[in-house]
């Protein structure tokens, strides 16, 4: 039986936004800044973020980015919404 609960292992700008409850805006400037990795360009025309990549880019938001996202209010706003 599918989990349909489960994001799909490549996103889309779009759904990945959806997902985080952000804009796709917000999506690019997060990759702008590292917090989230590249997309992965599947095909032409066809660009993806890889949902375990964005897993543990998060996972490493409350890890090892607290003094960083102290200096930086764009990560520490992020940093706060994965953490709730």
């Amino acid at each position: 039986m599918a989990d349909f609960a489960r994001p799909p292992s490549y996103l889309s700008c779009a759904t990945l936004a959806r997902e985080l409850d952000v804009s796709e805006t917000t999506v690019h400037e997060m990759v702008r800044r590292g917090v989230l990795p590249q997309p992965v360009k599947l095909s032409s025309g066809c660009v993806r973020w890889s949902w375990a990549d964005v897993q543990m880019a998060l996972g490493s938001l409350s890890a090892g980015r607290a003094s960083e996202a102290a200096n930086d209010p764009f990560l520490a706003g992020a940093r706060h919404a994965t953490s709730a």
